[in-house]
């Protein structure tokens, strides 16, 4: 476990904590079910199919494919490290991990079906009805197919980047350029949005406040985590920037009104880059 120590206990972020511990067998149901495709209502995709856990928890495309063959509306959040999120989605819908679960299986675009549909095909799996019976005492049914996919969702933490170990105390962790990249990333301001243990994701905020960032809408946006950012390109709800590199420019000037020089653009790069954390062993994009 990683504790931040007394020259870094008053910094904007915290180090990422272990998972939560979380009855085993809900988990392995939970994980079972992330990858099965019945969770859709023409057994065409998983949660799986759009957010990769090989790769960045979410996958390369600036909009994933709907159920009816057209771009979803907006870019896909990584689930790593989205249960220490206040809100869930883009816009901050949903309070709880297991309110945006349920949105995600009824949407008509993202897997067109609902918990009850899918307990009645899981419950002709004498297989899937065993595991059931095994985690929650009885077989599937709405709340608790739900139940065992945020219960997986729960694990799907991060810790161990190279920034939470300098958090920790190490001072070797960051490079030159990386820690004069988080200096600046407090100086400039971009702290003031992204902070807190997921770097983000504990805030609303206007987007294009100086000059325009993206697309227009939603004008209001939950601030995402930078927890492995590095990994998640593209970026932005559109999915418009391309890079890291990119990305940092039009934030700053879209939300700092400042015109980053190439030095501090590296310097921020650099720093964002050591956010990246471990899942499984392995470094987040790096597939065991």
């Amino acid at each position: 476990m990683l504790d931040a120590n007394s020259t870094t206990a008053k910094e904007p972020i915290t180090p990422i904590p272990e998972p939560a511990t979380i009855d085993p067998l809900k988990v392995k149901l939970g994980e079972r079910l992330f990858g099965d495709p019945r969770l859709s209502h023409d057994n065409s995709r998983s949660c799986a199919s759009c957010h990769d856990l090989r790769t960045n928890g979410a996958s390369r495309n600036s909009h994933d494919v709907a159920l009816d063959g057209s771009g979803l509306p907006l870019n896909t959040l990584t689930v790593f490290n989205a249960s220490l999120s206040f809100r869930f989605g883009w816009e901050g819908k949903f309070r709880t991990l297991e309110s945006d679960i349920k949105a995600s299986l009824e949407s008509p675009w993202i897997m067109g079906t609902n918990p009850s549909e899918i307990a009645e095909r899981l419950n002709a799996d004498a297989g899937v009805r065993q595991e059931f019976a095994a985690a929650f005492g009885r077989g599937p049914d709405a709340l608790n197919v739900v139940d065992a996919i945020a219960s997986f969702e729960r694990t799907l933490v991060t810790p161990g980047s190279r920034f939470d170990h300098w958090l920790a105390g190490d001072p070797a962790a960051l490079s030159a350029d990386e820690l004069n990249g988080y200096r600046l990333f407090k100086s400039l301001g971009c702290a003031s949005c992204h902070q807190g243990v997921n770097i983000g994701g504990n805030l609303f905020e206007r987007h294009g406040i100086f000059h325009p960032l993206a697309s227009p809408q939603p004008e209001i946006l939950r601030v995402p985590s930078l927890r492995n950012v590095a990994t998640t390109p593209p970026y932005f709800h559109d999915g418009s920037a391309p890079t890291l590199d990119d990305a940092v420019r039009k934030m700053g000037l879209a939300q700092l009104n400042s015109t980053l020089t190439n030095q501090q653009v590296n310097e921020i790069v650099a720093y964002l880059q050591s956010l990246t954390g471990y899942y499984r062993g392995v470094p987040v994009g790096a597939s065991p």
